[in-house]
Formats: structure tokens, C-alpha cells, sequence
């Protein structure tokens, strides 16, 4: 149940049967909550819950500090927790766009920078994806790959 809108348009608490493919998003909070003990405590809540441990770990928001250029650190270290066999991080979230940072909504604008949240430039993006991807195809072994 939440709070959402009818067919009316007007406020409601809404009733639903849920999404058994749903996951959780780690953003951070107080602190960065993407190391192993982080994952741990999520997966304890989501069992006592009843739900199976389905965790993707933000690499922006409170999980880099805000600081858009620490957003490849907390990737590298989440999939090196996957690479170690943690099979309840499912995977990772970046704030991309064409250009670093990020820029306030008035004129002019800068083209390929955010308005919302800072970002990692494409070239970063690019190769932070490539080096992940290398790194996770090196922890598959061939019988993995069978099914």
C-alpha cells in the first residue's frame, strides 16, 4: 500500500500486489552504505521482510559524498565485492552525462552539462564501463556461462 492517485485523479492509498522483480537502491544517507557490512544489513532487513535480496548500489548521491568524481571508486569497490561472489548486488546506478558536473537552470546553458545532479563525463563513463565490464567477465568462469 501506498499513497498514490485513483482513476478519479484524486489522492488515495493505493493497494497493489506487489512486484516480486523488485530490488533495493542504495543511495547513501548519514553515510555511504555500499560496503560489505551495508549489503549484509540490507539483506538482513529484506529477509526479515520476507523478500528476497535483490541490491543495486547508487554510486552518486551520498555514496560518493556528493562528489561526482568519486562516483568510479564506489563502482570499482561494489564490483569488486561482485567479482568477490556476492551475488546479492545485482548491480550499480552512475549519474552520466556528456559533460562533468553539473550547472544551475538558468541561461545560458552549457551544452552536455546537467541541470539536476552532477554528473561523470562520457570519456570517464566510458571507460569506467569498459574496465567494470573487463573486470566482471574475468570473474565468470566458462561453466558460469553455460547456464
Amino acid at each position: 500500500s501506498f499513497l498514490g492517485i485513483n482513476q478519479e485523479g484524486r489522492t488515495a492509498i493505493v493497494h497493489t500486489r506487489g512486484n516480486p522483480d523488485a530490488h533495493v537502491v542504495l543511495r547513501g544517507g548519514r553515510e555511504p552504505n555500499y560496503a560489505a557490512a551495508d549489503i549484509g544489513a540490507c539483506e538482513a532487513a529484506l529477509a526479515q521482510a520476507g523478500l528476497a535480496a535483490g541490491i543495486m548500489v547508487d554510486c552518486s548521491h551520498a555514496n560518493c559524498g556528493k562528489d561526482a568524481a568519486r562516483q568510479p571508486d564506489v563502482a570499482e569497490a561494489v564490483v569488486a565485492q561482485m567479482v568477490a561472489g556476492d551475488t546479492r548486488l545485482i548491480g550499480l546506478m552512475l549519474e552520466s552525462h556528456l559533460e562533468f558536473g553539473r550547472q544551475p537552470l538558468r541561461e545560458p546553458l552549457r551544452y552536455g552539462v546537467s541541470i539536476t545532479d552532477p554528473c561523470i563525463d562520457w570519456q570517464t563513463t566510458e571507460a569506467l564501463v569498459r574496465r567494470l565490464h573487463a573486470q566482471l567477465g574475468a570473474s565468470i568462469r566458462p561453466a558460469e556461462l553455460a547456464g
